[in-house]
């Protein structure tokens, strides 16, 4: 395997890591659910199509073809998790969940 391959798959790997832990710190001390959504929906899904991309090229210049699985399942991840956040946070909004004072936009109000 080539070294160009081998840097390109590792720093991939790096942010999609970076991003993915910084979406659970995030869902962990962010003080509210409409915050805390930010976390896993955001952060993490970059971090997860970090990861995903890394895992087409490593099998991608294996497999000596383009491997169409991975990119499928980014392409499905990122057009699924807004979607659900939208669904979650109107849902939140629905139910009335609490907010923290410098959470902005109650329109129950």
């Amino acid at each position: 395997m080539p070294f160009w391959i081998e840097l390109l798959v590792s720093v991939f790997l790096i942010i999609g890591s970076i991003f993915a832990l910084v979406g659970a710190i995030g869902l962990y001390r962010l003080p509210d659910f409409y915050t805390r959504l930010h976390g896993p929906t955001k952060a993490t899904t970059l971090g997860v199509g970090g990861i995903l991309i890394a895992s087409m090229l490593f099998f991608s210049y294996h497999n000596d073809g383009l491997s169409l699985h991975e990119l499928l399942i980014t392409l499905f991840l990122f057009i699924t998790a807004p979607v659900s956040a939208h669904m979650l946070a109107k849902a939140a909004m629905q139910q009335k969940l609490f907010s923290v004072e410098r959470t902005k936009g109650k329109p129950w109000d």
